[in-house]
């Protein structure tokens, strides 16, 4: 039979990160978790409530290089990577058990549907579901990339699908999203200067009434209620600041 490994990065996740693990215990035989020094709340004291998780109180180097370092602990190649506000079905576990006993090797990766929890409503449409994410790899033939936000798995051969949801509790209040909205859209911006992108007018006036018009109309998000509409307008907004963010960091280029 296959091992698994599963990898977790923590920061304030203490209403998240017991049902995130409790959702692994079957399905991964290493779970590791790596929390981050500035944690304020008990995530710390609920991991270390399970004694067979592995887990490190570390200084933050970033999401990718954070979650590199989760990575180089595992023991088993076959990766399991999963958010702390995030959780394995059951139905996903047991495929996943199954897949196990069977033969990871068909793939070097596996892209898994996702489901989001947004404002209390899960949400269904809005470009946002089935949401695949690539998380289930061989550590051996997939790289993880640099991006300081928004990282992903650099995959040079075709990638497998898992038909179970991945259950992601994204943002349970308005206050939530906008508490990682800062951060984010400030990494995004930053990302986007190393790749040498300039900032344009058309990034402001164009991209933000565009997504919302795809989020809502055409990927049929006025399907997902009041929260659809919240989420379109929001994720317009997140794309004009990070762009209004570019600008600022061209600017203070220039004028170096």
């Amino acid at each position: 039979m296959n091992k698994l490994t599963s990898v977790t990065i923590a920061c304030n996740e203490a209403p998240n990160i017991g049902r995130c693990i409790e959702s692994l215990l079957e399905a991964a035989d290493e779970i590791i978790v790596l929390i981050d020094n500035k944690t304020t709340d008990k995530t710390e004291a609920i991991v270390a409530s399970y004694p067979g998780v592995i887990y490190r109180v570390v200084e933050w180097q970033g999401y990718s290089r954070t979650k590199q370092a989760a990575l180089d602990l595992a023991t088993h190649k076959w990766i399991l990577w999963l958010d702390a506000d995030e959780e394995l079905t059951t139905s996903l576990r047991d495929e996943i058990i199954q897949l196990k006993n069977a033969d990871f090797e068909a793939f070097s990766a596996y892209a898994i549907p996702r489901r989001a929890l947004f404002l209390g409503r899960w949400i269904y449409h809005s470009g946002w579901y089935p949401g695949y994410v690539t998380r289930l790899f061989n550590k051996e033939l997939v790289k993880l990339s640099e991006n300081a936000v928004h990282e992903h798995l650099i995959i040079n051969t075709p990638v497998g699908r898992l038909k179970s949801d991945l259950n992601h509790y994204t943002d349970p209040s308005i206050e939530h999203y906008f508490m990682k909205f800062n951060n984010y859209t400030t990494l995004a911006a930053k990302d986007l200067t190393v790749t040498n992108k300039t900032f344009s007018l058309i990034d402001i006036i164009i991209r933000p009434p565009f997504l919302f018009v795809k989020m809502y109309i055409l990927k049929l998000g006025f399907l997902d209620g009041l929260q659809g509409f919240l989420l379109a307008v929001f994720s317009a907004l997140y794309v004009f600041t990070k762009y209004a963010k570019l600008w600022e960091l061209n600017h203070k280029k220039g004028n170096k």
